[in-house]
C-alpha cells in the first residue's frame, strides 16, 4: 500500500512536471515566434537587406535583445523618460557594461514610420563624425521597433534657448562654438560622407549638447542619401514650421542649399534667443523668425534684438558677422546661398578672427544689409563673399 502511494505520486509528480515543462515550451515557442513577427513586421529582412547592399561603406549594427534593453531600462519606467516627441519617447538606460545610452522607442508602427526607422539605421551607420550622434544599435523583436544611441546628458539647443535658464549657453562664446560645430558637421554631411547626405529637418530640438557643451547632430529619419551627380531631391514637403525654405515650398525639389537655410534660422536663434515662429508684441501678429529677422537688418536694428543674454558679454564684431552669414543662409533663392562649407569655413574665420577688426556697413541691390569684414590692419578683407 505504502509503495502503491509512492508510486502514484512519483506519476502525478512526472506527469505535473511533464505539463509544467511543456507549458514553458510552448510559452517559449510563442514567445520565439512573436519576436520573429515583430522582426518581419518591424523591417527586420529589409534593414538586413539594405546593410547588405551598403557592406563595406557601414558599421555593423548590434542588434539588441528585448530582455536586453527591458533590463537597461528598468522596463521602460517612465522614470527613465528623458524626451517624448511625435517620433516616440527616449529613455536613458544603462547596458550591463555600464555605459549610458539613450533608448528610443517608437510610439507607432505604420509603413512611413517604419521606412523612417530603416532610414535613420542605414543613414547613421554610414556616418562617423564627433558631432553627430552616434548610433549603437536596434531591436526589432517588440512590438515597435527601438533605436540605441550614445548618451547626451545636456538636453538639446532648444531647451537652453528657449526653456530653460542656463548660465553656460548664455555666454556669446559658448553658442559661437555650438554653430562651429554643427555646421562642421553638415559640412561633413553634404560634402565628405560616402554620399552626400541631406538632414532635412535642422532644427535646434535636433542639436544635443554633451557634458561639455559640445553639439551632437540627431534625428536622421527624413534624412537622404543621395548620389554625388544629384542636385536635389524630390519630395513631399515636410519639416518643422520656421526652418522649413521657402524655395522648396514652392518646388518640392529639396537641395543642400534648403539644409543652409534651416541652418540660417538655428543661427539666428543663438543670436536673438527668440522661438523658430514669435508672437509680435506690438500687433500680436505670428511670423517665422527668419522674415523678423530679415527686416531687423534691413533696418539696421541688430543690436535691438540681440538676446538680451548676451548683449553686454558678446563680442559685437563676431555677432555682426554672424549675422550677416546668417542673412545669406536666408536668402530667398537657393542658387544665391552659401553652401554648408562656406558657412563652416565662415565661421571658423569669425570666430578666431583678432577681437579689433572693422565693420563697414554696406547696402546691396536687395536693400539687405551686407557687411564687410576686414582685418585689424585695414587691409586685408576678411568675409567679402561670406
Amino acid at each position: 500500500m505504502v509503495f502503491t502511494g509512492l508510486g502514484a505520486g512519483f506519476f502525478v509528480l512526472i506527469v505535473g512536471g511533464g505539463i509544467w515543462w511543456w507549458r514553458k515550451l510552448l510559452r517559449k515557442r510563442r514567445m520565439t515566434n512573436r519576436k520573429r513577427k515583430f522582426f518581419k513586421r518591424n523591417g527586420g529582412l529589409l534593414l538586413q537587406q539594405q546593410l547588405n547592399t551598403t557592406q563595406g561603406r557601414v558599421e555593423k549594427t548590434k542588434l539588441f535583445s528585448s530582455r536586453e534593453l527591458e533590463k537597461a531600462t528598468d522596463n521602460f519606467n517612465d522614470n527613465r523618460v528623458i524626451g517624448q516627441g511625435g517620433q516616440g519617447t527616449v529613455y536613458k538606460g544603462m547596458l550591463v557594461d555600464g555605459r549610458s545610452v539613450a533608448v528610443k522607442k517608437s510610439n507607432v508602427v505604420d509603413e512611413d514610420k517604419l521606412q523612417e526607422f530603416i532610414n535613420e539605421v542605414i543613414i547613421l551607420s554610414q556616418i562617423n563624425h564627433r558631432h553627430v550622434v552616434k548610433l549603437l544599435g536596434c531591436c526589432l523583436e517588440t512590438e515597435v521597433p527601438i533605436l540605441v544611441y550614445e548618451f547626451i546628458p545636456n538636453g538639446n539647443l532648444f531647451q537652453h534657448l528657449h526653456e530653460e535658464f542656463d548660465d553656460y549657453t548664455a555666454l556669446w562664446g559658448v553658442r559661437m562654438r555650438i554653430a562651429v560645430d554643427i555646421s562642421g558637421a553638415f559640412s561633413y554631411l553634404h560634402t565628405a560622407a560616402c554620399s552626400p547626405i541631406y538632414h532635412r529637418d535642422i532644427k535646434s530640438t535636433n542639436i544635443l549638447l554633451d557634458e561639455k557643451y559640445r553639439a551632437k547632430v540627431s534625428d536622421f529619419g527624413t534624412s537622404r542619401s543621395v548620389s554625388i551627380d544629384h542636385t536635389h531631391w524630390t519630395t513631399v514637403i515636410s519639416g518643422t514650421v520656421g526652418y522649413v525654405d521657402p524655395e522648396y515650398y514652392g518646388s518640392s525639389h529639396f537641395t543642400e542649399k534648403s539644409d543652409v537655410y534651416s541652418f540660417g534660422v538655428v543661427l539666428v536663434e543663438l543670436i536673438t534667443g527668440e522661438k523658430p515662429v514669435i508672437t509680435l508684441s506690438e500687433t500680436q501678429e505670428i511670423t517665422g523668425l527668419a522674415d523678423y529677422f530679415r527686416l531687423a537688418m534691413r533696418e539696421n536694428r541688430l543690436f535691438e534684438i540681440i538676446d538680451a543674454r548676451i548683449r553686454n558679454d558678446c563680442k559685437l564684431e563676431q555677432v555682426i558677422a554672424v549675422a550677416n552669414l546668417a542673412l545669406r543662409c536666408l536668402k530667398k533663392t537657393g542658387k544665391t546661398r552659401p553652401d554648408m562649407r562656406e558657412v563652416s569655413t565662415a565661421l571658423e574665420r569669425i570666430c578666431s578672427a583678432p577681437e579689433d577688426f572693422q565693420v563697414q556697413i554696406q547696402i546691396d541691390e536687395e536693400d539687405e544689409t551686407t557687411k564687410l569684414f576686414r582685418g585689424y590692419s585695414g587691409s586685408t578683407e576678411i568675409a567679402r563673399s561670406m
